[in-house]
């Protein structure tokens, strides 16, 4: 068995995308509460999600930056909470909540890596409203 040289392979090596999980570019809601020490919550919109992260953007960069963590950026625990853009049985608003932690923040942009999940109904009431 001969291994092909690298002129005969039908992609660059250092194209390639080194993500494992499909990137999706959705802009939707989200809220998002840091879980470490002190817990403290805000708001934003998602820039691109997968099943195993997101980067999203905060309305205000304050909340990233509390007393404990003055100079430097925050790299703990987080809970995502993204308004889903699909109804369920077309009359139920869908959250996906997701668990994890930060691994990248520059500017107003956050990175975070989901260790976990799951889609939570927001009520048939909250539908009506929409």
């Amino acid at each position: 068995m001969s291994v092909a040289p690298m002129a005969e392979w039908p992609f660059d090596k250092f194209s390639l995308e080194r993500r494992s999980r499909q990137r999706f570019p959705l802009t939707l809601a989200v809220e998002y509460r840091l879980l470490d020490h002190d817990e403290r919550w805000g708001s934003g919109k998602t820039c691109n999600i997968s099943s195993t992260g997101a980067l999203f953007e905060v309305g205000d960069r304050r909340p990233l930056f509390g007393s404990r963590y003055i100079g430097s950026p925050y790299f703990g625990s987080i809970e995502l909470l993204v308004s889903w853009p699909y109804l369920l049985d077309g009359m139920c608003p869908l959250k996906l909540l997701m668990k994890g932690y930060v691994v990248r923040s520059e500017g107003r942009g956050v990175a975070i890596e989901s260790s976990r999940h799951e889609f939570r109904t927001a009520g048939v009431r909250a539908a009506r409203m929409i």
